[in-house]
């Protein structure tokens, strides 16, 4: 049943009475506990790649709020001026390369992250390749093609299409090695 919010707070409340973020906090509680239960188990390395992740998801997660910041300071700072016209080519340049910034971040945090969930090894090639391609898009997003050299747009683009298809190679080789797991896990047919 869901828990209205208290008079006069104005916190916005999810389905469950919890507030937004609850959910999450949660999730990064459960993973810390998961982690101490696993300790006694662990190797040194694993232990070693466990404290080198937590201290990666910290200072990424300051990067984060960081650039969070930024943005949200530079967006009030051109409404308050009435420069943010989305017509403005640089404007909506820089203000779309910030927020590129800030999910590519995201997702670097979220490929660390699976790592504490003991759901992937510590490199995902499909994490990296996204992520660089998300790194590309934002590049396309900020460059200004008037002044930049046809070669290096080209270099970008070839760039692109070679981390597309390694991207389809990858995926199409996980699907593969799906179906042949899932084949071998089957029970016999007679």
């Amino acid at each position: 049943m869901d828990q209205p919010a208290a008079e006069g707070t104005g916190a916005p409340r999810t389905n469950s009475g919890r507030l937004p973020f609850s959910r999450h906090v949660s999730a990064a509680g459960d993973t810390l506990r998961n982690t101490r239960k696993a300790w006694p188990g662990l190797s040194l390395y694993e232990r070693f790649e466990e404290v080198v992740v937590v201290v990666l998801t910290g200072l990424i997660g300051l990067v984060i709020v960081a650039a969070m910041i930024n943005l949200c300071f530079r967006v009030v700072l051109l409404v308050i001026f009435g420069l943010l016209d989305p017509a403005e080519h640089s404007v909506f340049q820089a203000v779309f390369g910030m927020i590129f910034t800030v999910l590519i971040a995201l997702e670097f945090n979220h490929s660390i992250l699976s790592v504490l969930h003991r759901q992937e090894s510590i490199i995902q090639l499909r994490t990296v390749i996204l992520i660089a391609l998300l790194a590309l898009a934002r590049k396309f997003i900020i460059l200004d093609a008037s002044k930049t050299e046809p070669l290096t747009i080209i270099g970008l683009a070839a760039a692109v299409l070679a981390l597309g298809a390694v991207h389809w190679l990858v995926r199409d080789q996980d699907r593969k090695d799906t179906q042949a797991r899932s084949d071998s896990a089957a029970p016999p047919q007679d």
